[in-house]
């Protein structure tokens, strides 16, 4: 997965997929933090995910949101799903994501459909398996994602053409 400029990307859409209000006592009396995990992307192939931690929500989100820009990847899709299914792991979370057909739509939990929603994936099939902590599932379908490549890529690395990869799947693609 290519990272990308943020000059090179349309309208941001922002979502908040996590938030986490810790509580510490002191001497003082009680300190509290928020943890804020947010994504962004155009629905055009690129999102960036990120954590921001603060004091206050506002705060927590801003700093979650600028870091997700920095992070800013492609994702290749083919027409409105992905090229293959893809298998990604972060700690103890993982998540498999498979291509569906035309009209299925996002299945997939909060976390995950999140994530694809703001990539631009519009039918694809998910599924997480072991832990579903949302910033591990977060992490791993990042990893997952960072794993697709663009069938023309593969066709000319491979030195044929991509009707000879993929037969006439080519008609729907991207």
């Amino acid at each position: 997965m290519e990272k990308v400029d943020i000059s090179q990307v349309g309208e941001l859409e922002e979502r908040v997929i996590w938030i986490n209000y810790v509580s510490k006592t002191v001497k003082g009396g009680k300190r509290q933090k928020i943890a804020v995990l947010a994504a962004v992307g155009d629905g055009q192939g690129h999102v960036g995910v990120a954590m921001g931690k603060a004091q206050e929500y506002s705060d927590a989100l801003a700093k979650a949101v600028e870091r997700a820009k920095k992070r800013l990847v492609r994702v290749p899709r083919w027409g409105t799903t992905i090229p293959y299914e893809v298998v990604g792991e972060f700690g103890s979370s993982k998540v498999i994501i498979k291509p569906a057909a035309p009209g299925t739509g996002v299945i997939a939990g909060l976390t995950v459909r999140a994530i694809l929603e703001l990539v631009g994936v519009k039918d694809v099939l998910t599924k997480v398996l072991g832990s579903t902590n949302p910033p591990n599932v977060a992490w791993a379908v990042l990893e997952a994602l960072s794993k697709l490549r663009d069938p023309s890529e593969v066709a000319a690395l491979r030195g044929k053409d991509l009707r000879d990869i993929w037969g006439e799947r080519e008609a729907i693609g991207g």
